[in-house]
């Protein structure tokens, strides 16, 4: 079993940045991906990255030059940087994590961009 515990979500101005983490903890060895998802009231939930064992990093377009996903293996954390914020990128942000075909899940953090 894997756990994720997510932190670092808040309001933010349009514009703004906000760092967000995910530690894992449990069986953490040998997981092959990391990565963010977010869903915003009423959508359905949305792939934002994915960082490999191999630190090889995808973006969803509609984020691409403005979030990035560094991982600290040494700490079993996973980040995500935000930059430049849209209204429209208020959603709850889920962390997941993916070890032997098994997929996990974090309860999530909010984010909330306004003015």
């Amino acid at each position: 079993q894997v756990q994720l515990v997510e932190s670092g979500g808040g309001l933010v101005q349009p514009g703004g940045s906000l760092r967000l983490s995910c530690a894992a903890s449990g069986r953490t060895f040998m997981i092959n991906f990391m990565g963010w998802y977010r869903q915003a009231p009423g959508k359905q939930r949305e792939w934002v990255a994915t960082i490999d064992s191999d630190s090889n990093a995808n973006y969803a377009d509609s984020v691409k030059g403005r979030f990035t996903i560094p991982r600290d293996s040494a700490k079993n954390t996973l980040y995500l940087q935000m930059n430049n914020l849209k209204p429209e990128e208020t959603a709850v942000y889920f962390c997941t994590a993916r070890r032997f075909g098994n997929t996990y899940w974090g309860q999530g953090t909010q984010v909330t961009v306004s003015s």
